[in-house]
């Protein structure tokens, strides 16, 4: 189905709903090194337009990525609940952005399972900075194992200790870093340098002990392949949280090594250990703009939709977090600040109004045109929005993956300058060791790096 807008006396004309989400996506590098971004500012919001406009009802019945050929589409789709889309089905997009911004947040789950990735992602593209974060602000998501995450008024921190060589002394002296600045809330996540079982089940069963002799209700993650740590379940290892990159095509999982039958099955083998104290969200997540372009699977849809596709693939494994790597992946995707400020909204904004307990990696790579004062920018936005956490990194320098992210210091500010506290069995466990003075009113400020 065509859509026709006419602005300044030009008619616009878009093939299909996937060009019309496409052209009406504000601009980014990724889309246009893809060839399906707005030629012009005029078309752009000619798009936007003829996007505001259309029924929410639509995307019921044209999907971006045919059905019988991908099978995100298939769950998109068949998990469709039309109870929970009654109370917004008579909308446009455009009265879908007004009705989120009046709505009161105990309004916003009803309505999750109704909504489809494609919604949301429209809805989006026509919406304000202000707007992304005024309505994720509302939505409030929680998620438990070892402790409570997502409760209103709480920011979480991965504490990220990864090490060049995965050596265990480095990746303890970064872990014990990071705790005693009030990190480590959503998990201890390390990368490791090689995918090799035997190193992964070395790490986990070290950050075991740390958790285990300290008493620290939190969770750990060696983030490798899913079928890795697979393995090390299947060998005794001490796995908390399975860990995958996934994304919004088939195809782009493909290129990942998983299916959605595949991380079912590790789901279900992480269930099986009982490990969580609290509760059962087993997944850790992390999703990144341009990942299906960068893999040639991207069927000619815009970055940002497919993104929002992959939460879909998210909220089918009830995962204790999701987080988009948001300047990971590049310039050549996300090239400057400004671009990588917009898309970080836009991924938790969709991911939140999905229901998903969403956390940003507020990063950009060397190569970007970015730098920290853009990353301040957005993680001020973010905690603002609501964000459920975001990354500790020693110094904000990963020395492994070699981008720049979140420091430690950096949470710490965040949740003082906003009046948030971590988890709330972690703040007890941070008082009951002497370490209360991460708590926002208490934090002296050279620790935070201001003048005394």
């Amino acid at each position: 189905m065509a859509f026709r807008h006419a602005l300044g006396g030009t008619s616009y004309v878009f093939d299909d709903l996937r060009a019309l989400l496409a052209k009406a996506t504000p601009f980014r590098s990724g889309d246009a090194l893809a060839g399906v971004a707005a030629g012009s500012a005029a078309e752009r919001v000619a798009a936007q337009r003829a996007l505001a406009d259309l029924p929410l009802r639509h995307f019921l019945h044209e999907a971006v990525i045919p059905y019988e050929a991908d099978e995100v589409t298939r769950l998109i789709m068949d998990r469709h609940d039309p109870a929970a889309f009654a109370p917004i089905a008579s909308l446009t997009v455009g009265g879908f952005r007004d009705w989120l911004l009046a709505a009161p947040p105990e309004a916003l789950p009803p309505i999750r399972a109704g909504l489809t990735p494609e919604m949301v992602a429209a809805v989006s593209k026509i919406m304000r900075v202000s707007d992304l974060i005024a309505v994720a602000a509302k939505c409030r998501v929680v998620t438990r194992f070892r402790n409570t995450i997502g409760l209103a008024g709480t920011l979480s921190i991965r504490l990220q200790p990864n090490h060049p060589t995965d050596d265990a002394l480095g990746v303890a002296a970064s872990t014990l870093d990071g705790l005693l600045l009030g990190a480590g809330d959503a998990c201890i996540g390390v990368n490791p340098a090689t995918d090799n079982v035997e190193q992964v089940i070395r790490l986990l069963e070290m950050l075991d002990r740390v958790i285990a002799r300290h008493d620290i209700p939190t969770q750990s993650c060696v983030l490798s392949h899913v079928t890795t740590t697979m393995l090390a379940m299947e060998r005794g290892a001490p796995v908390d949280l399975v860990f995958q990159s996934i994304g919004g095509t088939e195809g782009l999982n493909r290129s990942f090594g998983v299916s959605l039958a595949l991380l079912k099955e590790a789901r279900e083998a992480a269930l099986e250990l009982k490990r969580g104290t609290l509760g059962d969200n087993v997944m850790y997540f992390e999703t990144g703009q341009g990942s299906a372009l960068s893999a040639e699977a991207h069927h000619g849809v815009d970055q940002q939709t497919l993104e929002a596709r992959a939460y879909a693939v998210a909220r089918e494994f009830q995962p204790l977090l999701v987080n988009s790597v948001v300047g990971f992946i590049g310039p050549e995707y996300l090239f400057d600040g400004k671009q990588i400020l917009r898309a970080g909204l836009e991924d938790h904004f969709c991911g939140k109004l999905l229901g998903l307990p969403m956390g940003v990696d507020v990063c950009y790579t060397n190569h970007a045109e970015a730098d920290q004062d853009d990353m301040d920018a957005l993680l001020a936005c973010l905690t603002a929005a609501g964000v459920t956490y975001i990354m500790g990194v020693p110094g904000a320098d990963d020395v492994m993956l070699a981008y720049q992210s979140t420091s430690f210091h950096d949470g710490l500010q965040a949740r003082a300058v906003f009046g948030k506290r971590p988890a709330p069995e972690f703040a007890e466990w941070l008082e009951r060791m002497g370490i209360g003075s991460t708590t926002p009113e208490a934090i002296p400020p050279k620790l935070l790096g201001f003048a005394a």
